[in-house]
């Protein structure tokens, strides 16, 4: 223990983010990014830039960024936060929302950070376990916190639950309700009607996964007025930058890009998933741009490996409810064929 560092922060186990390769031949099917360039509109953008206006902070507010957002969803600016990628707006949650020495819930397993944040934080956490195929149960009538994260489409498991459920739990909760949407263009349905008709559920969205801009960082929040204002109370001066903001609004604007590339995310995910339901491979009903797994024959580490050596990455969690699975990124469909042959290499489905 060294004295000169917060006890929690010292025995921290620090959140993991998926490798970034430097070999250009290597197919990353492993950090969930698209595998579609952003909307042209973004590259105008970038095209215009010169070094002379960035002598000058950016808009503390965002407010042009916050406008189009606004617009979007149907809801007025007060209730729209922009934050340095969802994480960011993950972590002042704990701030704005969380007493000291409090507590925080979410599904386990799901997404990882969110441990991470609540030891940061030096705030408890109450997991709730989701049910042997992964599903979310019903949470006890009883449970109650003062800010629960529910992940929907669910990272790493890709399900999704209806509206009706994250309703009835955020309608009898006497804490926030924080809808972690960032896979939701990728899915049937979402969660932003609770945002705007309850007062304590807050809906996050990511610019990384359906809008290719994983770069950025950018991410928001929809939610009640008083909730937004206490985010802004404490978050960064100028949290983000003036580039992020100018290209996060063009890519806000051109809808029908996004939506082209989501739709040959979908379009792939449906033809991989069956390509390894056939070779053996057990496929979950993904909602998101990837999907969860149990492979055939050989352990999900053995599998991870075999790729790496064809140079392909995947994703594989060693904790105990998920070392049997893998998650794999739908890339290119050309990057898919690639994973494909990989695994037909090795002779075994």
């Amino acid at each position: 223990m060294n004295p000169l560092i917060r006890s929690n922060v010292d025995r921290l186990h620090a959140y993991t983010p998926g490798e970034q390769p430097r070999d250009p031949e290597v197919v990353k099917l492993n950090t969930n990014e698209n595998p579609y360039p952003p909307s042209p509109e973004v590259g105008r953008v970038l095209a215009g830039v010169t070094a002379d206006p960035l002598r000058l902070y950016p808009d503390p507010g965002c407010t042009a960024l916050r406008q189009e957002i606004s617009r979007l969803h149907g809801c007025s600016i007060d209730q729209v936060f922009c934050g340095n990628g969802s994480d960011e707006i993950l972590s002042l949650c704990f701030g704005a929302f969380v007493p000291d020495h409090g507590k925080v819930g979410y599904f386990d397993p799901s997404y990882s950070l969110y441990p991470v944040l609540a030891e940061i934080a030096d705030c408890g956490v109450v997991p709730v376990p989701l049910q042997e195929d992964f599903t979310c149960p019903d949470l006890p009538a009883d449970y109650d916190v003062p800010l629960f994260f529910w992940t929907n489409p669910n990272a790493p498991t890709s399900l999704s639950v209806p509206k009706t459920q994250i309703a009835a739990f955020a309608d009898r909760s006497e804490g926030v309700v924080l809808v972690d949407e960032a896979y939701v263009d990728f899915a049937e349905a979402d969660c932003m009607e609770l945002a705007l008709t309850r007062p304590n559920v807050l809906v996050t969205r990511s610019f990384s996964k359906s809008y290719s801009l994983a770069g950025i960082r950018l991410g928001y929040a929809i939610g009640h007025p008083d909730l937004i204002g206490a985010l802004m109370k404490i978050k960064d001066a100028y949290n983000v930058n003036r580039l992020t903001q100018e290209m996060g609004r063009a890519a806000v604007v051109d809808q029908a890009h996004m939506r082209s590339n989501i739709e040959k995310v979908k379009a792939t995910r449906q033809r991989v998933s069956a390509e390894l339901t056939r070779r053996g491979f057990e496929v979950w009903p993904s909602q998101t741009n990837f999907l969860w797994v149990r492979p055939p024959h050989r352990s999900a580490a053995a599998w991870y490996d075999h790729l790496r050596q064809h140079k392909i990455l995947i994703r594989y969690f060693p904790a105990e409810r998920t070392r049997s699975h893998l998650r794999i990124t739908i890339g290119t469909d050309l990057q898919m064929d690639r994973l494909l042959a990989a695994i037909d290499a090795d002779g075994s489905c």
